[in-house]
């Protein structure tokens, strides 16, 4: 495994740092391409934003310099970014001022079966509900323990990915996935106001899909409407569209909108 600390090739880091105590901090988790990181600019966006929200400092022309210079050396795979507050003493209070930690972990590209993307995946009904808080929903924080949760639930083959809800029972997204649903030729993606990850391959879809002259929707979807859909897809930046075939008994075939957006997905991951 290819790792950067702070710009510069290394594997320890402080016991003291922020991340590792209390999850302050923020990821991405980029496609690497023949040197190149894809969807670079919506990552750094989702970057920008998070770090306003957490009141950490941001510098767009260090990240993005060193991203690029990682990426040529890794070549093919997945460059992992944390920021964290840096280090700090015992206690909650952040300090004053922060100093923020890059680290930048490269390994090899996720080897999923292509069934998954050819035939669709089975989805695991996951019992494990999210917490509803806005101050931090949207946002690919360090705190992950609820997905860390839904995914323990099941350890079979059958399933590829997880269905997750909110405290109140709305559909959210998938456990490492978002969500979207086609009903009535209207694309239909959770509202994650609330809670859940935007991933930058949902916003990318949403804006592609727009061109396409799809009429397209952000809201709430409970699990009746999900079921009674037409098209079901999961997305994120790594595999790029997976469509869903089957939940709780119900089925669905692999749709057109769905393999179109596919493709563009793949298009775009490809670099």
């Amino acid at each position: 495994m290819l790792s950067w600390v702070d710009g510069r090739p290394a594997e320890l880091l402080s016991v003291r740092d922020r991340g590792l105590a209390y999850g302050d901090g923020l990821f991405e988790t980029v496609a690497v391409r023949g040197g190149r990181p894809a969807l670079l600019e919506r990552h750094l966006a989702r970057l920008a934003e998070g770090c306003a929200r957490l009141g950490l400092p941001y510098d767009a022309t260090v990240l993005r310099d060193e991203l690029l210079a990682f990426s040529r050396q890794l070549g093919e795979g997945v460059a992992k970014l944390i920021l964290t507050r840096g280090d700090g003493l015992r206690g909650y209070a952040p300090p004053q001022p922060a100093v923020v930690r890059r680290l930048l972990l490269g390994g090899a590209r996720p080897a999923y079966p292509a069934e998954h993307a050819e035939q669709g995946v089975r989805l695991f009904p996951c019992a494990t509900r999210l917490a509803e808080q806005p101050l931090l929903a949207g946002l690919k924080h360090l705190n992950r323990l609820e997905q860390v949760l839904a995914r323990s639930e099941w350890q079979d083959d059958e399933h590829a990915e997880g269905l997750m809800q909110d405290a109140s029972g709305r559909v959210i997204e998938g456990v490492f996935s978002n969500l979207f649903l086609l009903k009535g030729g209207v694309l239909l993606t959770p509202d994650l106001s609330r809670c859940g990850v935007a991933g930058v391959m949902r916003a990318e879809l949403l804006a592609q899909a727009d061109a396409l002259g799809v009429p397209c929707e952000v809201r709430d979807i409970d699990l009746a409407e999900l079921l009674s859909a037409d098209e079901v897809f999961l997305c994120n930046s790594l595999y790029g569209v997976w469509p869903v075939r089957r939940l709780q008994g119900r089925d669905w075939p692999v749709g057109p909108l769905t393999r179109k957006l596919q493709a563009i997905a793949r298009d775009l991951l490809d670099c």
